[in-house]
């Protein structure tokens, strides 16, 4: 140690790597107790009790409720997180509708706002238009904001760069949308697929999803994958980008047939007189000209299918977006002709979307993970910064 306190910088002592084991698994699980927490990390109780006390002279444990125990037993109280110790925000930027929601850093939501999507002048705008839903949205958190993470129709490499953005969302490829929004609030900032957020709210709901694929059939056809429960991420940015394909039907790709747009040009050229794509299940119409552009959407849902099918061998697709009534409705006639073509085949699910929503909860659950990574990762970087002896912990 030097003679004015401070430790001098090396690398992580075992005592650092027990507080941040602990705070993961604090963070992760709680409210839990502190037996539960000797279980979960391995360590001594006396290693446990000592270093929840750091951890809570940090901000980041306090005591919950009381765990009533009957007969002898003697009662647990249970250690959780303060809604002091910060919270994450995500948000899904849709072409019609965007989303934010707001949690502690435990997961409990504090809000959520769900409003029409600002009609886009320029990157700028539409970046102080998101940072203001943000700050709405968070008004009654508490403690720092952590981590923002903002889901889009599209590909996005490296957690910045936008690819092949939804037709009505041109203007926002590229990476200046992150810079943007990184000058304009103090707080990381990653940006996210809409499908992979969407994958990951269904993995934290189920966490029986080990291998999967999911289709975002809405402004654009966006797709994501997991493995083993972890998402897949490819080395390019052309990973994802299945809108590409032929669709098996004429000249159509399955951009022109899964994504709003595309659909909505294909049933105009079939006479169908419809004024959103919505309106296609909605309302009646022409049965045979219904019907023609009922059998090119179901092909095309079959030849993304079948691809991943055969390549991925996921167990579960799941289809979400502003098209899920209409997978629902073509739902038999898929599961028939898919069984036809393979000797196996996935399980074909239409999980109930709230549009705005449901991607933007996905997207809090990335927040989470990240803030929680970078709480940790400081612990181990304090030894390494040299910082003052007496301050266990590095300053969150």
């Amino acid at each position: 140690m030097s003679r004015n306190g401070h430790a001098v910088s090396g690398n992580p002592t075992s005592r650092d790597h027990n507080k941040a084991s602990i705070l993961d698994v604090v963070l992760s699980r709680a409210p839990l107790t502190s037996s539960e927490l000797i279980d979960l990390t391995g360590l001594s109780r006396a290693t446990v009790y000592r270093t929840v006390e750091e951890v809570r002279a940090d901000g980041f444990v306090v005591d919950g409720g009381v765990d009533a125990v009957g007969g002898r037993g003697r009662r647990s109280t249970y250690l959780d997180v303060p809604r002091t110790a910060g919270h994450v925000v995500g948000a899904s930027l849709g072409a019609q509708t965007t989303g934010a929601m707001v949690t502690d850093l435990r997961g409990r939501e504090i809000e959520h706002l769900v409003v029409p999507t600002l009609d886009r002048h320029g990157v700028e705008s539409t970046a102080s238009w998101l940072v203001d839903l943000i700050a709405r949205t968070r008004e009654s958190a508490e403690g720092p904001l952590r981590q923002i993470v903002v889901a889009v129709p599209g590909r996005v490499r490296d957690g910045r760069e936008i690819f092949g953005p939804a037709e009505s969302m041109k203007i926002l490829a590229g990476a200046e949308l992150h810079r943007r929004l990184q000058d304009l609030v103090d707080a990381p900032v990653l940006l996210e697929s809409d499908a992979n957020s969407a994958l990951l709210g269904i993995m934290i709901d189920d966490a029986t999803v080990g291998n999967a694929a999911l289709f975002n059939v809405s402004s654009t056809v966006n797709f994501a994958s997991c493995t083993d429960h972890e998402i897949v991420r490819g080395r390019t940015s052309s990973f994802g980008d299945i809108g590409v394909l032929h669709s098996g039907v004429e000249n159509q790709t399955l951009e022109g047939l899964l994504s709003t747009g595309g659909l909505l040009r294909f049933a105009r050229g079939r006479g169908l007189d419809l004024q959103s794509i919505d309106d296609l299940w909605l309302e009646s119409h022409d049965e045979v000209a219904r019907a023609e552009v009922l059998e090119a959407f179901t092909t095309a849902i079959v030849t993304a299918v079948s691809a991943v099918a055969v390549t991925l061998d996921p167990e579960s697709v799941y289809f979400v977006g502003r098209l899920g009534p209409l997978v629902d409705e073509v739902r038999p006639e898929l599961r028939e002709r898919l069984g036809k073509k393979h000797p196996t085949t996935p399980e074909i699910k239409a999980v109930t979307h709230v549009l705005g929503l449901s991607t933007a909860r996905g997207a809090v659950y990335a927040g989470l993970a990240l803030a929680r990574e970078r709480i940790r990762d400081a612990v181990l970087e304090a030894r390494r910064r040299g910082e003052p002896a007496e301050q266990s912990a590095p300053a969150f």
